[in-house]
């Protein structure tokens, strides 16, 4: 579960652009990883990657073992990089992020300095869209109109 923050619990360069916080981030706090070691650890300890095979005649989804361990290996990749992550403001996070391109072109540090924040295209499209406004509107002071 995220968890939405206010920008003033949110200190500059531990949170995106957005106003989300990078101390509320899963990926961030290397949660991801620390689970795909733990279930590469077991997997290993019960030895389930050397009949994953045999498994398959009980279970027919372990007849997809090998693509279950790319997958293991593709997330401690993607989401490996994030454990030294500095978080967006210090040049972290998703260097595709249409929110810090836009922040950067208009020479703000987050989207609660930008008038345009309520209708932004942008920020409407993110993923976690509802946290990021609620977080930004309680950083502008405007909690009447957070719900």
């Amino acid at each position: 579960m995220i968890r939405c923050l206010s920008l003033s619990e949110t200190p500059r360069n531990s949170g995106g652009y957005c106003g989300l916080s990078c101390n509320a981030c899963g990926i961030y706090e290397g949660k991801i990883n620390q689970a795909v070691e733990n279930l590469r650890r077991a997997i290993g300890t019960y030895g389930i990657d050397r009949i994953a095979l045999e498994l398959a005649s009980w279970e027919p989804a372990f007849q997809h073992y090998t693509e279950f361990e790319t997958v293991l290996e593709g997330l401690a990749k993607v989401f490996g990089i994030f454990g030294s992550c500095p978080g967006c403001a210090a040049g972290g996070g998703d260097p595709r992020c249409r929110i810090r391109e836009c922040c950067r072109q208009k020479a703000r540090l987050t989207c609660e300095e930008c008038l345009e924040m309520e209708v932004c295209e942008r920020l409407i499209a993110m993923p976690f869209q509802h946290c990021a406004i609620k977080a930004l509107k309680t950083g502008l002071g405007l909690n009447r109109y957070v719900k």
